[in-house]
């Protein structure tokens, strides 16, 4: 863990994670990153929009056995509305992804393309082309099948990141689906694309703690 001062604003600023480069102020909002033992100012993310998650930073669970402690947030947007994603921390200091989208949660973590990219259909994504909704691929074995495909533009970001979370930076995002529940992700921004494999996810199964309050919506038992 590292504590410094914002080079903005002063106020002080917690690095949980030397695998978390990314920074966004709580304060200032200024976007920080850590560059050759310095930080560095790249810009100011944009005020999050009003939405209704239960999640906030700072609220805790636990996935197949391991705690995690939700660090960060990009919000994305499309032209027919929104959803987060938000970064988890979890004790062995590996990280993944709770993307929260329509009242459903899935849980992902990022493979490596090498790992993926023997596929013909994710390797003409990666390569700069488009697929159509029901196109197959294989991973480990598994057919996963193309169920979403979208242009995408981050609206606003908080927390700590494992990259810079511009806001207005648009990817190509293609979502899987298996018929086992399985599901990955394939995000493309320009030339560099990453992968994100998992599952669906309830709250009752993550029993997440630290939630934030709602008007009109009972606060679960585990939530407080």
């Amino acid at each position: 863990m590292q504590k410094v001062s914002c080079p903005n604003c002063g106020a002080e600023v917690t690095f949980r994670s030397p695998a978390l480069p990314s920074r966004i102020c709580d304060y200032c909002h200024t976007i920080l990153v850590r560059s050759g033992g310095g930080i560095e100012q790249v810009g100011k993310a944009a005020v999050l929009p009003f939405d209704v998650s239960p999640i906030q930073i700072g609220t805790a669970g636990t996935f197949d056995g391991r705690d995690f402690t939700v660090v960060g947030r990009v919000r994305w947007g499309w032209t027919d509305g929104s959803w987060n994603e938000w970064l988890v921390l979890f004790g062995d200091g590996s990280d993944g992804w709770l993307g929260e989208a329509m009242g459903q949660f899935m849980l992902t973590k990022e493979r490596p393309l090498g790992d993926v990219q023997s596929d013909p259909t994710i390797r003409a994504i990666i390569l700069g082309e488009r697929v159509p909704i029901g196109t197959e691929a294989q991973v480990d074995g598994e057919t996963f099948i193309v169920s979403d495909a979208r242009e995408a533009t981050c609206l606003a970001a908080e927390g700590e990141l494992p990259f810079t979370a511009i806001t207005g930076t648009t990817i190509y995002s293609i979502d899987f689906r298996s018929t086992t529940g399985a599901l990955a992700s394939l995000q493309r921004e320009k030339t560099l694309s990453s992968f994100y494999q998992g599952r669906y996810v309830t709250l009752a199964e993550l029993r997440p703690r630290h939630l934030r309050a709602i008007d009109g919506w009972p606060m679960p038992a585990y939530g407080t």
